[in-house]
């Protein structure tokens, strides 16, 4: 499952870019790509020797963008070198969720000791970003789950259930922005994870309300038709592209926190229809990764999909497919058991 994202990779990082299956170390190094290698690399029980050197990888990287007052940078050139600001921006969020997902479950202790020291370091910010603040949330749970006691992960959870936001009185359009945008359904697990935890069941029942609404916009037929790149307001319908494997990997992790919240299995469908959408059950019907390389393509328009398979797409695909394989181990769905083969 890792090939791809192994070859993509040097002994600095996940290179952000690729021509076909070819990576292009002249676009560099993102931390964002970085924090989603180590979300996914924590999940993974039992990791062979080499994804756990690129775990390695991935936490010195993510230090190594972090400043003492917990603000981050995103960009890191083929040479090593940084560029850009500190901010509170997406990169931040993502490395708190990778830091507090790895300080609960990644593959070695000292692992998991220094991701929770780090993600100490980055809660000392806070992001006025929805997003920013859902990525930031999913680290915390993890955090709070691990060590029922820290107290920052759970403000930060109050402070990112307040900056999300509750659902719009809008039957219609109960989402809580004028537009949909990118990752739409984190912002929904986000309040379902945080709800749980904290115990504020009108948190949880929000962020299923969002979660149910954006499903069902996202459904056409009988199979997932995420938001396209440029977003999506009230006034828009699917289908429309430029599709992203991001959207989709952001339902399929959605709906998995809503099962676990729930119990309820109709959730379950969503993973089946994320892991679908790769599969090729899509609008444009055709598979969106490649099946030598195990990399993901990285956009599906309607002539077919942009073939370059991106640190993005690759890792949106490989969190699907981890979630399509707990389908098969926990409950059985032969279904998803094909979808890779």
């Amino acid at each position: 499952m890792f090939d791809h994202l192994l070859s993509m990779s040097d002994d600095i990082g996940l290179f952000e870019h690729a021509e076909l299956a070819v990576a292009r170390p002249e676009h560099g190094y993102c931390t964002d790509d970085m924090a989603r290698l180590l979300v996914v690399i924590s999940r993974e029980s039992e990791p062979d020797r080499p994804v756990r050197e690129l775990a390695r990888t991935a936490i010195k990287f993510l230090a190594g963008a972090q400043r003492v007052d917990g603000k981050i940078r995103n960009r890191r050139s083929a040479r090593g070198r940084w560029s850009g600001g500190h901010s509170v921006d997406d990169c931040w969020g993502r490395s708190l969720w990778a830091f507090g997902t790895a300080a609960r479950l990644a593959p070695e202790e000292w692992m998991r000791q220094s991701c929770l020291a780090y993600f100490g370091h980055g809660i000392q910010q806070r992001s006025p970003s929805p997003r920013a603040m859902a990525f930031a949330a999913l680290g915390a749970v993890d955090v709070a789950t691990a060590h029922p006691t820290h107290r920052g992960a759970r403000l930060l959870l109050n402070d990112a259930v307040t900056t999300i936001g509750r659902p719009a009185s809008n039957r219609d359009w109960p989402w809580p922005e004028e537009r949909l945008a990118y990752a739409n359904a984190a912002l929904a697990e986000a309040l379902m994870a945080a709800g749980d935890l904290l115990g504020r069941p009108e948190v949880t029942g929000d962020g299923i309300t969002m979660l149910r609404w954006l499903l069902d916009r996202e459904t056409v037929g009988s199979h997932l038709s995420p938001t396209p790149v440029d977003g999506a307001g009230p006034a828009d319908t699917p289908p429309a592209f430029d599709q992203q494997p991001i959207e989709v990997a952001a339902m399929a992790d959605a709906c998995h926190r809503a099962y676990l919240v729930t119990d309820d299995a109709e959730w379950l469908r969503g993973i089946e229809m994320a892991a679908e959408w790769f599969a090729g059950d899509n609008d444009a019907g055709i598979a969106m990764w490649d099946s030598e390389t195990g990399g993901g393509y990285d956009g599906l328009h309607t002539s077919g999909p942009n073939m370059n398979q991106g640190a993005e797409s690759t890792l949106a695909l490989v969190s699907v497919r981890q979630h399509a394989r707990h389908l098969v181990t926990t409950n059985g769905h032969a279904r998803a058991s094909s979808l890779f083969a």
